[in-house]
Parts: C-alpha cells; sequence; structure tokens
C-alpha cells in the first residue's frame, strides 16, 4: 500500500489538542503527516461543540478541507461529532464521523483499504465508556499538555461536555506518571496537567488529585508544571498549600465561577456557592500573593436579572482576580437550560459582556502593575513573530524579546519593568 498523506487540524480546548498529537503520533509510521493547509489524502478535524459558535467553526473547516481536495477522505472526530453525528453526515465531502470513544480507533480505520464504503457514522454511546485514552500533545511545543482525565459527572444545566466525553475517569498514579516521563523525553521545559475536570483525578481508582501531584514531586526533572482549569469546590487546602510550597508547580489557577449569584448558581447545577469561590481566591492570594488567578464567567444564563448580574459583577470586583474569559450564554441543545424559560435578549447579553471585559482589564491592569519591578521567570517559546520571540512568567504573564534561536526553550530571569501598550512585558535580563 502507498503511503498516504494525512493532516489534522483541532478546534477547542487545549485536551483536544493533546488528542490530536497522540493520533498524529500513531500514525507517523503509516502515513506522511503534513499541514492541514497542504493537500492531503485525509484531512482528520477534531472538533470542539462547547459553543454554537465552535461548531460553526468546525462546519468552515470540513468546506475549506473538501474544497483544498474534493478526492480527500475528511474525517471528523470529537465533541462534535459525538453530538451532532446526523449534521456532520449531511454536509458535502465528510466521508466519516468518529465518536469521542471510536477517534482512538482512527489508524485502524484508514488501515480498512475501503473504510469510506462504510457507514458514514461510528458514533457509540459515550456514557458507557469507561476507558481511558492517555495522551499528550507534540514536541513542537516549548509546554506540553499532557491529558490526565477525561469526562464529567457534574452536569451543569449549560453544559454538553457530560454527553459528549462521558463520565469522568483516569489512570492511575503509577500509570499517569509513566505518561508524564514519556512526555519528557521530549525535553519541554513545561509540563500543563489538562482534563476536562482535572480535580476527579483519581476517583475511579481510589485515588486523589493530590496524591497525584505529591507524586509529581518526587520525579526527578527541572520543567515546571502547571494546572489546566480546576473547579473550585475541588480545589483543596492541600492542593493549594502543596502548589504553595513546590518549586515544581507554578502559582496559575483557571477556576470557573460562570456566576456569582447562588440563585443562578444553583440553576446551572453547579457545585458550590459563591463564597466557596471566594474563599479560593482569597487563600490563594494571602499563600502566594503573585500568583495568577483567571475565571471564567458566563452572563445571559435564562432568568439572570439584571441583580443577579450585578452579584457577579460585584463579586469579581472585590476579589484579586487577574482577568477573565467572559462567555455569552450558548443555548446547547440536549441541555436543561435549553428548556428554561426567560431566555435574555442578545442585546442585554452583550451588554453584560462589555461590562465585564472592561471589568477584566481593569483586574489584568492591577495585576501587571503588583507586579512590576519583580523579578521572574520566564520560559521563551519558538516561534519568531516579526522578529520578536514570547513567553510566560511563571505565574502566566507575557514578556518579549528581540528573537534569538537560543532564547528558544530556555529559562531566564527578566525584570518586569517595562509595559508596551498591548500590556506585555519587554525582557530585561536580570541578575
Amino acid at each position: 500500500m502507498n503511503k498516504k498523506r494525512i493532516a489534522f487540524h483541532t478546534l477547542g480546548c487545549k485536551l483536544n489538542f493533546a488528542e490530536t498529537s497522540g493520533l498524529s503520533r500513531e500514525l507517523q509510521d503509516d502515513c506522511f503527516v503534513v499541514d492541514f493547509t497542504e493537500v492531503s489524502d485525509y484531512y482528520v478535524i477534531q472538533s470542539c461543540a462547547v459553543t454554537a459558535t465552535a461548531e460553526k467553526k468546525c462546519r468552515a473547516v470540513i468546506r475549506q478541507a473538501h474544497k483544498r481536495n474534493p478526492e480527500a477522505s475528511v474525517i471528523v472526530i470529537g465533541c462534535m461529532s459525538q453530538l451532532r453525528a446526523e449534521q456532520l453526515a449531511a454536509i458535502d465531502g465528510v466521508s466519516i464521523i468518529l465518536g469521542n470513544t471510536e477517534k482512538f480507533k482512527l489508524r485502524e480505520i484508514i488501515q480498512q483499504e475501503n473504510f469510506e464504503n462504510e457507514n458514514k457514522i461510528k458514533v457509540g454511546n459515550i456514557l458507557k465508556d469507561k476507558a481511558f485514552h492517555p495522551s499528550y500533545s507534540g514536541s513542537d511545543r516549548t509546554r506540553t499538555f499532557v491529558k490526565i482525565q477525561d469526562g464529567c459527572d457534574y452536569f451543569c444545566s449549560f453544559c454538553t461536555i457530560p454527553l459528549a466525553r462521558g463520565r469522568s475517569r483516569s489512570n492511575t498514579i503509577a500509570e499517569t506518571l509513566e505518561l508524564i516521563k514519556t512526555a519528557l523525553l521530549e525535553h519541554p521545559n513545561e509540563i500543563v496537567l489538562t482534563g476536562v475536570n482535572i480535580g476527579d483525578f483519581g476517583k475511579p481508582n481510589n485515588e486523589s488529585f493530590i496524591e497525584l501531584l505529591l507524586a509529581i514531586e518526587t520525579l526527578k526533572t527541572n520543567s515546571r508544571f502547571r494546572l489546566s482549569s480546576i473547579e473550585p469546590d475541588l480545589l483543596t487546602d492541600q492542593v493549594l498549600d502543596h502548589v504553595s510550597g513546590s518549586d515544581k508547580f507554578m502559582p496559575h489557577f483557571h477556576i470557573p465561577l460562570q456566576s456569582g449569584s447562588n440563585a443562578v448558581l444553583k440553576r446551572m447545577n453547579r457545585r458550590y456557592h459563591a463564597d466557596v469561590f471566594r474563599s479560593r481566591v482569597e487563600l490563594i492570594n494571602e499563600k502566594m500573593p503573585h500568583a495568577c488567578i483567571a475565571a471564567d464567567v458566563i452572563t445571559g444564563f435564562p432568568g439572570e436579572t439584571e441583580d443577579e448580574f450585578m452579584e457577579t459583577f460585584s463579586l469579581i470586583e472585590s476579589l484579586p482576580l487577574s482577568y477573565l474569559h467572559v462567555f455569552p450564554y450558548s443555548e446547547r441543545p440536549g441541555t436543561k437550560a435549553m428548556q428554561m424559560d426567560e431566555k435574555l435578549s442578545p442585546a442585554i447579553i452583550q451588554q453584560r459582556v462589555a461590562k465585564l471585559i472592561i471589568l477584566s482589564e481593569d483586574k489584568k491592569i492591577k495585576f501587571l502593575e503588583q507586579n512590576t519591578g519583580r523579578i521572574e521567570d520566564v520560559l521563551f517559546e519558538s516561534e519568531n513573530a516579526d522578529g520578536l520571540i514570547s513567553g510566560f512568567t511563571t505565574n502566566n504573564i507575557r514578556v518579549k524579546a528581540p528573537f534569538k534561536k537560543e532564547y528558544i526553550n530556555c529559562v531566564m530571569k527578566t525584570r518586569l519593568t517595562k509595559l508596551d501598550n498591548k500590556g506585555i512585558f519587554i525582557f530585561e535580563p536580570a541578575p
């Protein structure tokens, strides 16, 4: 069989990127892996369904691939495949749709000469899947994302993730350490622990997330470690105590708030009150005063009153957050929230989004000001953008410098003194 070309494109979260890298690695012996912008025999699109916008992007990418090579096999995998298989099957050029379990059989499927002539839709019941498929992102990145957990048991009323990715599951600590060791062989200077709900790690094996962090601490490596998004109710005192006293784990936290109103949180079926979020942020700030603390916020949830919105705004305003990721509520088929009354007008939602974005910018400016004058370690990445190279400090502050090849994947001390007009510090070597 002639060796064919295969191209990958990933939409959505860092977990998707880690999984795509794993699939690409598996197929390197069977196919020539080429850039998605090139003419290829197979185009594999890792889809996202978290918002209507994400689904729109997926459809656009499918059309681009089909236009680039109408004879190619377009294979759509991932969350949109799991939830919207029939819609995807109707798009011109799509050869096969693989759900979030079936996508891990991609190599086996491609090895079948005439797989395009089989049933186009291969999507099973993800809620029955108990298998965990470990993966990590490729060696082309300074920062490597290691998948430690998948799925979610929370079933928030606005969210399709449990329907798309199934129940929470993970490997054992021992297996996860082996995966991290394998990823470290490619010499990244930073490992990001990622998943759908990483604080839930270990539950199927009677282990815990803090036990994993303690085990990682014993690894003989100079690479630094960073946590991805973690639920406030799972961000325990033990986890914060460990990170605050660790040389390996970075002082950077991404905590989904979603709403600062207890009434809205209840309608969202979230597992905490606003005071829990407040206590986590205040404890981080007490233990790690210069830590980066980011939060996700959804506004425009069905029935969100002006008073409830202001509860969210006031909570955020009162806390030492570094910046926000602001999302307008996106109606998702199959969720309980879609059946709720009192939908808000797009105009009201956009007004509230705008107010939160302004608040986020204010928070970011204050965070940068608080860090001005400090000496920090910055890990430079590999991109040469208009003669500049940039990287991130331990607490996730971007720093830029004139491009030098020797800076790539290198940790260097910088004094945070000068900010450009985009809020990026200019590299100033420090002793």
